[in-house]
């Protein structure tokens, strides 16, 4: 590939890679656009019954729900005559990873069309042969329009939901083979940008143990710096008890670091003060005697993923002909053809004699792009002979996954007139698209000179101002960073949408009327209007003796093409300082909805992503790694946490568009606001303790 023609892929933001062993050039992930003629595979009649081979993988967004729905809409047929099942990557031809909110834009159309032209030649009596998908108008497609009434709530068969409360395998974790064995590969204890290798281990006394089958060293089980040891055992209760026979001494190699390696290394003062920033979104000329009205500095800190499921693999090497499947595995990923290539790569196979079977996920927001224990399960069946499941544990998710980057923000605001004149962005992170996780950093360093533009999603500024300055830089940390929901969306719009509300206050403005005067986005003010209105806007809480209370609100536009709106009441305890959210409002506008109640699940499910990013997530860092081996150390929102939430869709006839990750854009900066409104405080470091709080009402005059 020639250099420019790198630097173009870079530029898609699709640029997402994994170190092959002894290349020096990483795979690279495909991002085909599917057409109609696609989806005629996706979709299948036979004998009066129809299968929906799912395109996108199901980690909870209930995109199985939607297309499900759809389908039957236009083949019209009942939801439950569409028989869903989840693919292998010999099932469909390659689709599109599951990031970035887009299945329903990607899919919906393809499949609508594919359906309707099954339809039709099932009505004019063709039951074999092959289909070319007619190239049908939207408006011509009767599941893609506008449902009215009780049809917005479509009949959705109970499928996979039916499955989980019934407890039957989904999950990549339910595998089960004949002669199936148990792995684990053990790292050194610290991040894998320092290279590390055990050094002395005691294998006798492992083999000793009757459940022990295996010790495996293999220089396939490198990942990126970080050289592993599997362990193989019977059951996998025994590898805990292996793990510790076998008492592993790890070399490491490289410089120590801590929290505030981290922090100096992304301390946005450190980098203005060397001039511009490495990249622009825009940069208007800005008077260099601006006088500016709001100097604000906010930090995010680095958060995990934190899946309820920690993630798990298993593959099986099969004794097939020249020509057959070798080699079969089943994991939740939310690339399964991407996996194939990897493995490809890494065993020097033919990709069509790899099978990945995916399966449903128990949360992947973005953390499960990478093929990391599908090539750990591969090395250790090989090694065995047998096959070998590989599921991670907590420890392992926390120190071995990727995690959100941490974010340093300065605002520069001037407010003339009534109006915002001026605004200076500057924000300094680490990479999320250009993951460390999987790029070495010589490749990083190239794809750099295209700028990493998920560090920079949601910091463009959803208003009108006239002259702006939005710049940032990524530095590679020693910890891996890499896509987390929403991707740079829910700290830049939280740290935006605080700023905004500064601005209100220094114009003696009533935040939503201030927001409303600076757009012109018909969509963004609806949003802005339905929420303020749900939430019943002018009937402010009042603080009493013992409780302080506060209302704030703030919206965005995530991708572009999709909009949210949220308000926050939140209540503070004078004596302790305790923050609690009692409600939350959400106007959400992603275009036509096909499954209302998977768009409301989603919306709450961004809005308990919010209140963790104010109130609770921090992931520690010591000793050269994650400190974080458990939900003790990693504190989340819990079920007493969460506020009754109130989410309210947009009616639209605009295409769909994406849902999972939008509120992202809202919910953060309404409770920041809130917070403020409540305290007069303006908290510049997330999360916010109860300490702190305590602190700043006490040095409040």
């Amino acid at each position: 590939m020639k250099r420019r023609q790198f630097l173009a892929a870079a530029g898609t933001g699709a640029l997402t890679v994994t170190l092959a062993g002894c290349s020096l050039v990483p795979v690279i992930p495909k991002r085909p656009t599917s057409t109609a003629d696609d989806a005629l595979g996706w979709i299948r009649h036979k004998e009066g019954h129809y299968t929906l081979w799912l395109p996108s993988s199901e980690m909870g967004q209930q995109i199985s729900a939607a297309l499900q729905g759809l389908a039957a809409a236009e083949l019209g047929v009942p939801p439950v005559q569409v028989h869903l099942q989840l693919p292998s990557t010999r099932d469909i031809a390659r689709v599109r990873a599951t990031v970035g909110s887009a299945s329903v834009q990607d899919f919906a159309l393809p499949l609508a069309r594919a359906c309707a032209t099954l339809r039709e030649a099932l009505a004019q009596g063709q039951t074999t042969g092959t289909l070319a998908a007619r190239d049908i108008p939207p408006s011509a497609l009767r599941s893609l329009q506008p449902r009215k009434g009780a049809a917005k709530e479509a009949a959705v068969a109970p499928g996979q939901l039916h499955a989980l409360v019934t407890g039957q395998p989904l999950f990549a974790g339910d595998t089960r083979l004949p002669g199936l064995l148990y792995g684990r590969v053990l790292r050194a204890p610290v991040s894998a940008e320092r290279a590390s290798q055990p050094q002395v281990w005691n294998a006798t006394a492992a083999r000793a143990d009757p459940a022990c089958v295996a010790v495996v060293q293999h220089p396939r089980l490198l990942q990126m710096d970080s050289m592993g040891l599997g362990i193989v055992a019977r059951t996998p209760s025994a590898l805990d008890r292996i793990e510790a026979t076998l008492a592993v001494q790890w070399q490491v190699d490289g410089s120590a670091f801590d929290q505030a390696a981290i922090d100096e290394r992304i301390d946005i003062d450190t980098h203005l003060r060397r001039g511009s920033l490495q990249h622009s979104l825009r940069k208007d000329d800005l008077p260099t005697d601006t006088a500016w009205t709001l100097d604000l500095r906010m930090d995010v800190p680095l958060a995990a993923h934190a899946p309820i499921e920690p993630r798990s693999a298993t593959a099986h090497w099969l004794a097939a002909a020249d020509q057959g499947i070798a080699l079969k595995v089943w994991v939740g990923t939310q690339d399964l053809f991407y996996v194939r290539d990897v493995l490809a790569r890494q065993f020097g196979l033919d990709a069509e004699r790899i099978e990945v079977q995916t399966c449903r996920i128990g949360g992947g927001f973005g953390g499960r792009t990478l093929c990391t224990v599908e090539l750990e399960a591969a090395v250790l069946a090989q090694a065995v002979g047998a096959p070998v499941k590989v599921q991670w544990s907590r420890a392992q998710e926390f120190a071995q996954g990727f995690q959100r980057p941490p974010s340093s923000h300065r605002v520069r605001a001037r407010v003339q007139g009534g109006r915002i004149t001026h605004w200076w962005h500057a924000l300094a992170s680490s990479h999320i698209l250009f993951t460390p996780a999987a790029m070495p950093a010589w490749m990083q360093t190239l794809a750099d000179l295209a700028g990493d533009s998920g560090v920079a999603r949601g910091a463009q500024l959803p208003y009108d101002v006239p002259q702006q300055r939005i710049e940032f830089t990524a530095q590679r940390l020693p910890v891996h960073t890499g896509p987390w929901r929403g991707l740079g969306a829910g700290p830049n719009t939280l740290v935006v949408e605080s700023a905004m509300d500064e601005c209100a206050r220094q114009a003696q403005a009533d935040p939503l009327d201030w927001r409303l005067q600076h757009t012109t986005d018909a969509r963004m003010a609806q949003v802005l209007r339905r929420a303020a209105a749900e939430a019943r806007w002018p009937e402010r809480p009042a603080s009493d003796a013992t409780t302080l209370r506060g209302r704030g609100i703030a919206g965005g536009i995530y991708k572009g093409v999709s909009y949210a709106a949220a308000v926050a009441d939140v209540e503070v305890q004078r004596a302790t300082g305790q923050v609690r959210v009692v409600a939350l409002w959400c106007a959400h506008d992603c275009g036509m909805v096909l499954q209302p109640d998977g768009v409301r699940a989603q919306t709450e499910g961004n809005l308990v992503w919010c209140l963790g990013m104010v109130l609770h997530e921090q992931l520690p860092v010591a000793r050269s790694g994650v400190a974080a081996a458990s939900f003790a150390d990693y504190p989340l929102p819990r079920m007493g946490d969460v506020p009754p939430l109130h989410v309210y869709l947009i009616d639209s006839s605009a295409p769909p568009t994406g849902a999972g990750e939008t509120a992202m854009v809202a919910g953060a900066g309404a409770i920041a606001n809130a917070l403020r409104d409540a305290t007069g405080v303006r908290f510049t470091r997330m999360p916010v303790r109860s300490a702190e709080v305590l602190q700043a009402l006490g040095a409040r005059p």
